[in-house]
């Protein structure tokens, strides 16, 4: 869209969304970033307490605010934590995007709606690679979220003529990654090793095989989805799955060590049935159609994710001097 459009972006102080509002603001947005707590970090944006499972706000706030775009990001990502709670993250993930979806429906029809869906709906394919033709079978709570958030904005695609598309995304890592993510616990665990700071690293099975892209440029592929002229769903992933031993290893061997002198296996990091094998995406559509491809490559990912925790670590050792 032109510049002075105006973007709402639901937890912006995630990831992606920390992510998505400066390349926003960049292109000429007014960007407006809803969080539960005023005091989450925000950067290019107008911050909106908001709570996204009270359906009277969100049509209130979609109705002051009028935006050209939506982003809906908002979500409990880290798949053992719905575990803990899979009753209360089902009701908010349902509830918040049926309350968007109804809320742009209302009182901003002509707004452009993204709902960031995962892989993890795919649960264990029975093809490989998964695109957006691939069966959706779920084996976590989060996958099956999810998948409901997913057909839901396909109804109201098919209903109401919304522009209403659904980003299917693998996975996708970047330094804003919380640590107790697999990928920001190698990266740190390995930079804190090579640092001295630390001597082990405690990890569960490393045989899964995940699509690992930059988060960067998956919030690029969100951006283009809304631009489209009409509405569609998109995986957006590499096309190449490594496991998560293949991670570990570039990881440490990025800073000179041998992954297997400093891993150690703990039984209780194991995630069981739930977890699937192999999740990898195709994403031809999205680069035929909207001509986005990555450009990260795996063994730059796992650069990227090392150095910035080695850069870290070093400026809090100096800091704490």
């Amino acid at each position: 869209m032109a510049s002075g459009s105006r973007a709402l972006i639901t937890g912006i102080g995630g990831q992606d969304g920390s992510l998505l509002a400066p390349l926003l603001a960049g292109r000429g947005y007014e960007v407006v970033g809803t969080v539960l707590n005023a005091a989450e970090p925000s950067e290019g944006a107008e911050v909106l307490e908001l709570d996204l499972d009270d359906f009277a706000s969100v049509r209130a706030a979609v109705r002051k605010l009028r935006p050209d775009e939506i982003y809906h990001l908002a979500s409990e990502s880290f798949v053992p934590a719905w575990w803990e709670d899979p009753v209360g993250n089902a009701r908010s993930a349902a509830t918040s995007v049926a309350g968007l979806l109804e809320a742009t429906r209302t009182e901003a029809p002509e707004a452009r709606f993204l709902f960031a869906s995962s892989a993890e709906m795919f649960g264990a394919p029975e093809r490989e690679p998964q695109d957006e033709e691939t069966s959706i079978r779920p084996l976590t709570p989060y996958g099956a979220a999810k998948a409901f958030g997913h057909f839901l904005t396909q109804s109201f695609r098919r209903k109401h003529g919304l522009h209403a598309s659904s980003a299917i995304l693998f996975n996708h890592e970047s330094p804003r990654r919380p640590e107790r993510f697999l990928t920001r616990k190698v990266s740190r665990g390995a930079a804190a090793i090579s640092l001295k700071l630390e001597e082990e690293l405690l990890l569960g099975d490393l045989s899964a095989r995940r699509d690992w892209g930059y988060a960067g440029e998956y919030v690029q592929a969100m951006w283009l989805m809304l631009q489209a002229d009409q509405p569609d769903d998109y995986v957006i992933a590499t096309g190449e799955a490594h496991s998560a031993e293949e991670f570990v290893a570039k990881a440490f061997e990025h800073v000179g060590l041998n992954w297997r002198n400093h891993v150690r296996f703990d039984e209780s990091l194991l995630r069981g049935a739930s977890d699937a094998p192999a999740l990898v995406g195709d994403p031809t559509k999205i680069k035929e159609r909207l001509g986005w491809e990555p450009e990260v490559r795996f063994h730059d990912l796992v650069g990227i994710l090392v150095d910035a925790d080695v850069a870290a670590l070093r400026a809090q050792a100096a800091a704490a001097r």
